[in-house]
């Protein structure tokens, strides 16, 4: 069987590391022929498509980024289903494995309702995939993160600051909650909670007044309750709009209504960017084998999903009806501890 792999999307540490997985296992046990996708669904619509063997995903667990390259291009606007069809069959291709977020896989889903064969992945820092409990790239995320936070609190507490920290975060609040409990947040933003800038100020207030500076994690699809999300007017390619500066806001609003210096730190693209983490080398390994056994099994239409601690199929319609947002009760265990 000849497969096709694609990475599409924002990039995440450990897309190498499921690469690598599906390929050595791919050919030591199936003797599966592999091809590589460029730039994500691009490849698939303009025929950028390279020889992927064994030889050249050697190494690949700890390097960060990913070697088949991205992009948020959706095939359904720029090409459609009929030319990924056409390209497929050039290339002799039957099969697709698909490493994305929520954009690719329902992309992915739509493939499979139009008859192309294809099993996903799931992949974003953001952790906010139904049906999986965990993704990979959150954990090298939120370790970022928290090494980050940890240390603008020691330039905060020098010049008694409140230090505000943006962190990814579109729709859901996971790396900033993760981040925020672990870095010792005096409070935590995210989208599933609406808080008054009273509310946000008071905490501030205490914080300064016990004699800490003040940090603040916002992530960056937070808003004030009875506002919209701070966004710029350009849009990726799924049509959504490109978030950020929610931080900035918060940042002017505290410092105005408190009058307590404040400084904003964008964490941003640095979240993304580096070496995996260990636990997520693993568990993008244990994917990227998991998803040449699916395929194998012909199981068409399915993700590889983490649940407790063993790797199953779920149907991709079940990882992208909804996005797994933050309970309440687990944003109420963290809150106890604002102020």
């Amino acid at each position: 069987m000849k497969i096709g792999l694609l990475t599409s999307g924002g990039d995440c540490p450990g897309l190498n590391a499921v690469i690598r997985g599906v390929v050595l296992k791919g050919d030591r046990i199936y003797e599966h022929e592999f091809v590589g996708i460029k730039d994500g669904f691009r490849g698939l619509v303009e025929d950028d498509i390279v020889s992927l063997p064994r030889k050249k995903v050697r190494g690949l667990s700890k390097v960060g980024g990913t070697i088949l390259g991205t992009s948020r291009i959706s095939p359904i606007r720029t090409g459609g289903v009929e030319r990924v069809k056409e390209v497929m069959d050039k290339h002799e291709i039957d099969a697709l494995v698909a490493i994305g977020g929520e954009g690719t896989l329902t992309v992915a889903r739509m493939f499979h309702d139009e008859g192309i064969n294809v099993v996903g992945v799931p992949k974003t820092i953001d952790n906010d995939l139904s049906a999986t409990d965990r993704t990979f790239g959150f954990d090298t995320a939120v370790s970022i993160a928290t090494e980050s936070i940890d240390r603008l609190r020691t330039t905060g507490e020098a010049h008694s600051r409140c230090m505000i920290v943006e962190v990814m975060g579109r729709h859901v609040g996971w790396i900033a909650l993760h981040a925020g409990i672990a870095s010792g947040a005096h409070a935590i933003l995210i989208p599933e909670v609406p808080v008054a800038p009273e509310q946000l100020c008071e905490w501030v207030q205490n914080a300064m007044d016990r004699g800490r500076a003040p940090t603040i994690v916002v992530a960056e699809g937070f808003t004030f309750a009875g506002t919209e999300q701070v966004s710029s007017d350009r849009v990726d390619g799924f049509g959504r709009p490109l978030l950020g500066g929610i931080g900035e806001a918060v940042t002017r609003m505290v410092e105005e209504r408190t009058g307590i210096e404040t400084r904003n730190t964008t964490l941003g693209h640095l979240q993304r960017g580096g070496v995996p983490s260990s636990y997520d080398r693993v568990l993008a390994t244990r994917f990227g084998t998991a998803a040449i056994d699916s395929v194998s099994a012909k199981k068409w239409g399915t993700m590889v999903a983490l649940q407790g601690m063993d790797i199953v199929n779920v149907n991709l319609r079940d990882a992208t009806n909804e996005i797994k947002t933050v309970p309440r009760d687990q944003w109420d265990e963290a809150a106890i501890m604002f102020g």
